[in-house]
Protein backbone atom coordinates (compact mmCIF):
# COMPACT_ATOMS: atom_id res chain seq x y z
CA UNK A 1 0.00 0.00 0.00
CA UNK A 2 1.80 3.09 -1.36
CA UNK A 3 2.26 6.19 1.58
CA UNK A 4 0.64 9.72 0.64
CA UNK A 5 2.01 12.93 1.48
CA UNK A 6 -1.26 15.61 2.01
CA UNK A 7 -0.81 19.37 3.11
CA UNK A 8 -3.44 21.22 3.68
CA UNK A 9 -3.49 25.15 1.50
CA UNK A 10 -5.33 26.52 4.92
CA UNK A 11 -4.10 25.71 7.99
CA UNK A 12 -0.18 24.14 6.53
CA UNK A 13 -0.69 20.92 8.71
CA UNK A 14 1.44 18.31 6.35
CA UNK A 15 1.01 14.73 6.92
CA UNK A 16 1.53 11.03 5.57
CA UNK A 17 -1.53 8.35 4.75
CA UNK A 18 -1.38 4.69 3.61
CA UNK A 19 -3.92 4.15 1.16
CA UNK A 20 -5.27 1.88 -1.88
CA UNK A 21 -4.24 2.83 -5.47
CA UNK A 22 -8.34 2.64 -5.84
CA UNK A 23 -9.42 5.26 -2.83
CA UNK A 24 -10.06 8.16 -4.09
CA UNK A 25 -7.42 11.40 -2.46
CA UNK A 26 -8.45 12.97 0.77
CA UNK A 27 -9.95 16.76 0.40
CA UNK A 28 -10.88 17.49 4.47
CA UNK A 29 -8.26 18.47 6.63
CA UNK A 30 -8.24 16.52 10.01
CA UNK A 31 -6.87 20.17 11.95
CA UNK A 32 -9.17 22.58 10.21
CA UNK A 33 -11.94 20.35 8.91
CA UNK A 34 -11.34 23.15 5.80
CA UNK A 35 -11.73 20.72 2.07
CA UNK A 36 -8.27 22.53 1.30
CA UNK A 37 -5.86 19.66 0.99
CA UNK A 38 -3.65 18.76 -1.72
CA UNK A 39 -1.42 15.53 -2.32
CA UNK A 40 2.52 16.81 -2.36
CA UNK A 41 4.42 14.76 -4.83
CA UNK A 42 8.02 14.55 -3.59
CA UNK A 43 10.91 13.27 -6.12
CA UNK A 44 12.07 9.87 -5.22
CA UNK A 45 15.77 9.08 -5.87
CA UNK A 46 17.15 6.02 -8.10
CA UNK A 47 20.39 4.19 -7.55
CA UNK A 48 21.43 1.73 -9.62
CA UNK A 49 24.16 -0.84 -8.06
CA UNK A 50 24.83 -4.66 -9.33
CA UNK A 51 26.39 -5.95 -12.15
CA UNK A 52 23.05 -6.13 -14.29
CA UNK A 53 22.98 -2.64 -15.71
CA UNK A 54 25.21 -0.86 -18.30
CA UNK A 55 27.97 0.92 -18.17
CA UNK A 56 26.50 4.90 -18.56
CA UNK A 57 23.39 3.61 -16.22
CA UNK A 58 25.83 4.75 -13.35
CA UNK A 59 29.58 5.45 -13.03
CA UNK A 60 31.81 6.67 -10.49
CA UNK A 61 32.58 10.28 -9.49
CA UNK A 62 36.56 9.48 -11.44
CA UNK A 63 34.69 8.07 -14.54
CA UNK A 64 35.69 4.40 -14.13
CA UNK A 65 33.45 1.81 -13.66
CA UNK A 66 33.92 0.27 -9.99
CA UNK A 67 34.81 -3.20 -11.48
CA UNK A 68 38.27 -1.69 -13.76
CA UNK A 69 39.33 -0.42 -10.06
CA UNK A 70 39.26 -3.77 -9.03
CA UNK A 71 41.31 -5.19 -11.68
CA UNK A 72 43.85 -2.32 -11.08
CA UNK A 73 44.18 -3.14 -7.06
CA UNK A 74 44.98 -7.05 -8.03
CA UNK A 75 47.59 -5.67 -10.23
CA UNK A 76 49.08 -3.74 -7.75
CA UNK A 77 48.70 -6.41 -5.03
CA UNK A 78 50.59 -8.91 -7.63
CA UNK A 79 53.30 -6.60 -7.95
CA UNK A 80 53.98 -6.28 -4.56
CA UNK A 81 54.50 -9.80 -4.44
CA UNK A 82 56.58 -10.17 -6.42
CA UNK A 83 58.88 -7.10 -5.12
CA UNK A 84 58.70 -8.64 -1.78
CA UNK A 85 60.01 -12.05 -2.70
CA UNK A 86 63.49 -12.80 -0.96
CA UNK A 87 65.98 -13.24 -4.06
CA UNK A 88 68.60 -15.84 -3.54
CA UNK A 89 72.46 -14.73 -3.33
CA UNK A 90 75.27 -17.36 -4.06
CA UNK A 91 78.00 -17.02 -1.77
Amino acid sequence: MPIYTYRCDNCGVQFDRHQHFDDPPLTRCPECNKEALRKVYLPVGIVFKGSGFYATDHRSPSGQSSSGSKKSEKVSEKSEQKESKPTKKDD
